[in-house]
């Protein structure tokens, strides 16, 4: 785990950029596996809908997490047509989009994105990091969707790249554990640093995700927070049910705050009813989260509270 000045000498990625106005494109994205995008990207999708934004979620990683998680198993696995057609044989991205019955739309994973990413890279392709900005979000941001969230793959490819360049606006998930915080640098190194040469890449938010332990001890939740909460640099880009400005009060119980996206019953159980969790729970107490990531996103930056 680096040290805090190594952390802030590679935080040049996190320029803030003008808030753009309405519509706006977001990924999802880290370069670690285990860190709850997929869940994060379906129900900020959802809360965007349930502000009556017309919505669409891409799912760009392979493992088609997401897209099972609401549904659209028999999509994922039928091969028949997917967004490689949208890429490489002028199909209209409209075949290949669903209504999710949860007022926003899915364009789902397939198992044949793994290839379709091998096609991309050895592929004779104008732009190779252009092809879902270009085929899919410029002709339908705007156009069909006030918003457009990609859950993108836990490592670096060319379908990542797409996403990040389609969208150019990022939120970042982070769970406890001993590689957050070297997961983060490695998605400013290897990520966003490289496409901000070239791209206005904005990191909007950094979301501390599946807490399940007390912060007023030496846990990793408390870890997490800490490293986050310390930095000057990174405050706003933390989320106000993450931000923490007084440990004090931490420690000696007059805070009630309970930071970070928590890990709730709920959640697991609305993903095997294949449902966000606005819908399978709607008296969640994570909902709030999960609305203030929205707000967010429409936005385009961290609204702190008074």
């Amino acid at each position: 785990m680096a040290d805090k000045n190594s952390l802030s000498s590679i935080n040049s990625p996190y320029k803030r950029t003008e808030a753009e106005t309405d519509p706006r494109a977001v990924s999802i994205s880290m370069l670690k596996g285990g860190v709850g995008k997929s869940t994060i990207a379906v129900n900020l999708a959802r809360q965007l809908a349930a502000h009556g934004h017309s919505v669409l979620f891409i799912d760009l990683d392979p493992n088609g997490h997401a897209s099972v998680g609401l549904g659209f198993g028999e999509q994922y696995h039928n091969t028949d047509e997917d967004v490689g057609d949208v890429f490489f044989n002028e199909a209209d991205p409209a075949s290949v989009i669903y209504d999710t019955g949860y007022e926003f739309d899915i364009l789902p994973s397939s198992e044949e994105l793994e290839q379709v990413e091998r096609e991309i890279v050895i592929g004779d392709v104008f732009q190779p990091s252009a092809l879902l900005k270009r085929e899919v979000v410029t002709p339908l941001l705007g156009e069909e969707y006030d918003y457009i969230v990609t859950d993108s793959p836990a490592y670096r490819s060319r379908l990542t790249d797409n996403a990040l360049v389609a969208t150019t606006n990022l939120m970042l998930p982070l769970a406890p554990g001993n590689e957050a915080m070297s997961g983060l640098e490695r998605t400013i190194e290897r990520q966003i640093a490289p496409l901000r040469k070239h791209l206005d890449v904005d990191v909007l938010a950094l979301v501390p995700n599946m807490l399940s332990s007390r912060i007023d001890q030496q846990t990793q939740d408390r870890q997490l927070l800490e490293r986050l909460n310390s930095h000057d640099n990174l405050q706003d880009r933390i989320p106000n049910f993450a931000r923490i400005t007084d440990w004090d009060a931490v420690d000696t119980g007059e805070s009630e705050l309970v930071p970070g996206i928590r890990d709730r019953t709920s959640i697991t159980k609305a993903y095997g009813e294949q449902k966000p969790l606005l819908d399978y729970d709607p008296d969640c107490d994570q909902l709030v989260c999960f609305e203030e990531l929205a707000h967010i996103v429409e936005a385009g930056r961290v609204i702190r509270h008074e």
